[in-house]
C-alpha cells in the first residue's frame, strides 16, 4: 500500500491529508487549535474518527498515545540516542516497531520482528510539502500513518523551540 501525506501549512491547527496511490484522499488529520500539547483526530474522509493522537505533556522525552475507539492502542516514543533520532511504536505484546533513519529528510523505515514493514521517503516529493509512505501487505496502516504524523509533530516542535531560543 502506498500513501502520500500532505501537510497544510496555512490552516489553524495541524492539518494533514493522506492520499492513496491514485492520489485520492482517504484520511484526514485535524489538530485542535487551542490545546495543551498536540491532540489530533485521525479521520476517514467522511469525517468519522478512526484514531486519536494525544501528546503526553509531563514526560522526559516526546511521547504520544494512539487511541482507537477510546482505548489506548499504541504509544510512540522518541528514544534518547547520541547522534541520531530513533522512535519506537510500542504496541501490545512483544512485537514493537523501531523507526530509524534520516527524519529531517523524511527518509526512514519501520522495522518489526527484524523485517522492514514500512518505508517513508520524500525523494519523489522533494519540491512539495508531501512525502510518501509504503506499507507492506498485511500490516495495519493506521498505526504506521499515525506514527508518521507524530514524527512530524516532534520535528516541528523541535524546530519551533530552536527558532525561539
Amino acid at each position: 500500500m502506498h500513501f502520500r501525506i500532505k501537510e497544510k501549512f496555512w490552516s489553524w491547527g495541524d492539518t494533514f491529508s493522506i492520499l492513496n496511490s491514485d492520489d485520492h484522499p482517504v484520511y484526514h488529520v485535524k489538530g485542535s487549535v487551542f490545546s495543551w500539547g498536540d491532540n489530533l483526530s485521525f479521520q476517514d474522509f467522511e469525517g468519522n474518527e478512526i484514531a486519536r493522537i494525544s501528546q503526553t505533556l509531563l514526560s522526559w522525552k516526546p511521547r504520544y498515545q494512539i487511541f482507537v475507539r477510546g482505548q489506548e492502542f499504541a504509544e510512540v516514543v522518541k528514544e534518547w540516542t547520541w547522534f541520531n533520532k530513533k522512535f519506537t511504536l510500542d504496541v501490545p505484546g512483544p512485537n514493537d516497531y523501531t523507526i530509524d533513519g534520516s527524519f529531517w529528510c523524511h527518509e526512514f523505515t519501520f522495522v518489526r520482528e527484524g523485517r522492514v514493514v514500512a518505508t517513508v521517503s520524500k525523494k519523489f516529493w522533494a519540491w512539495t510539502d508531501s512525502y510518501g509512505v509504503s506499507i507492506a501487505d498485511g500490516i495495519d496502516e493506521i498505526p504506521i500513518l499515525c506514527t508518521c504524523i507524530v514524527i512530524d509533530q516532534v520535528l516541528n516542535d523541535e524546530r519551533d523551540s530552536r527558532s525561539s531560543s
